[in-house]
């Protein structure tokens, strides 16, 4: 019996972590922790979550009454949560402080809880939403239909064609702005600041991806002579891109090479596949049948050897009756030349 209302005990724990976790206002982030991603959150987070949000300690029934260090301590003893410490404990050079969140953490020697200077873990698998189910069963689907886009019609081919070129660009073009933005920034005025999305993040939440103002600079001004430094060698690339730019007959030669792969790619379809590799098949003749049936299928320059034969005497007779004239023409110019050096 006492098991019994350990387990439930434990079970009204779990739940009051999941729905903590799942929790819009506590601020949290993503790190990585002894070679797995890992999210977590501030000490004084929590309690200022906990002490806003007073309703969610309804989960833990006969135990809402507890304090917000107790109830901590309780999800550390039972390995829902797990304190963690900033791998770089020093000042990097250019910044003032420390970073708010840093990137990688190790485990903290004393399990405790504390909320100067503390982050924790959640050290649970996080419950998989159905939205998250469905799109993991969607993976093969999608790679199915990857595959199988050669028999695609025409017009469904162009459609996909048009569609990945068309957000290819707007990424490129997306990344290109939003480096020139930082480069002139930068250069001018001295300040560190990334306009637009950063897609490229790997450990940043769906917030900060698609976050369009930047955070506040917290890093020192750079030197002038550094800007300069950088000035000078964005200039030097630009002219050695410019220099040796293709060409326009180049560039025309790449285009038509590029636009015959995309036209071939276009333009096959299972039909026309079948119907070159049966003109490429040999004929293959039966063996099995009766010979009368070979004979017959001759062709008529095989029944008639003799007709070709005489044909083959004919025309070599008149190509010696060639010979023998040319001979003979020869002889009497070499005759005449002789009668005029004797003359």
């Amino acid at each position: 019996m006492r098991t019994l209302k350990q387990a439930a005990k434990k079970d009204v724990f779990q739940l009051f972590a999941e729905k903590v976790r799942d929790h819009k206002d506590l601020v949290s982030r993503w790190a990585v922790l002894q070679e797995t991603r890992v999210e977590y959150f501030r000490g004084k987070d929590f309690v200022s979550f906990l002490k806003n949000h007073s309703e969610v300690k309804d989960i833990l029934e006969s135990n809402n009454n507890l304090e917000v260090e107790e109830i901590a301590n309780t999800l550390l003893s039972k390995n829902l949560l797990v304190r963690c410490d900033r791998v770089v404990k020093t000042v990097r050079p250019g910044k003032k402080k420390l970073s708010t969140w840093p990137a990688h953490l190790e485990i903290f020697p004393d399990q405790v809880f504390s909320e100067n200077d503390a982050f924790f873990a959640w050290a649970f698998v996080k419950r998989r939403p159905l939205w998250q189910t469905l799109l993991s069963l969607s993976w093969p689907v999608l790679t199915l239909a990857i595959c199988m886009f050669p028999v695609y019609p025409h017009r469904c081919k162009l459609l996909i064609l048009y569609s990945c070129a068309g957000l290819l660009l707007l990424i490129l073009s997306l990344l290109s702005l939003r480096a020139t933005v930082f480069g002139v920034l930068y250069l001018i005025l001295g300040k560190r600041v990334w306009f637009f999305p950063n897609i490229l993040a790997e450990e940043a939440t769906l917030g900060e991806l698609f976050r369009f103002w930047p955070n506040k600079d917290e890093e020192e001004r750079p030197k002038w002579t550094t800007r300069l430094f950088y000035a000078l060698v964005a200039v030097l690339v630009i002219l050695l891109l410019r220099h040796h730019a293709p060409d326009e007959a180049a560039r025309a030669r790449y285009q038509k090479r590029m636009s015959n792969i995309i036209d071939e790619v276009l333009e096959w379809s299972p039909s026309l596949a079948l119907s070159g590799m049966m003109e490429k098949q040999p004929t293959v003749v039966n063996t099995t049948e009766p010979s009368n049936f070979t004979d017959s299928g001759k062709t008529d320059s095989e029944k008639e050897p003799p007709a070709d034969d005489e044909g083959g005497e004919t025309i070599l007779e008149q190509h010696e009756d060639e010979e023998t004239e040319n001979i003979e023409d020869t002889d009497q110019h070499q005759h005449q030349h002789q009668h005029q050096d004797h003359i």
